[in-house]
Parts: structure tokens; sequence; C-alpha cells
């Protein structure tokens, strides 16, 4: 288990229950940034990862 896999583990055991928009996770992640601006490039590629998960790999 990642240290990460905590956070996941929280946040799955507090809000797994909801249901909530891809625009609502974007604006916390939005959030998130303005509040940890160190974190911008991470934010920025879980955020394409995402973004990117059905595209055919070559």
């Amino acid at each position: 288990m990642y240290f990460t896999d905590r956070g996941i583990e929280e946040l799955v055991s507090r809000r797994g229950e909801e249901t909530v928009s891809l625009e609502w996770v974007a604006d916390r992640l939005r959030d998130f940034v303005d509040d940890n601006p160190d974190f911008e490039t991470p934010m920025e590629r879980f955020a394409t990862f995402l973004a990117r998960l059905d595209d055919d790999e070559d």
C-alpha cells in the first residue's frame, strides 16, 4: 500500500456514497491548487491522466 492510499481510503469512507459531477471534481481540484500552488504540476498530470483514460495507446 502506498502512503497516498490512506487519503484515498479516507475519501471513500467519508464520501463513498455520494454522487458528484466531474465539474464538481474539477472545481475542487482548482480550489486545492489555489490553496497549494506547489501542487499545480501533479494536479495537472492527474487531470490529464483522468481525461485521457479512454485514449488508445499506440
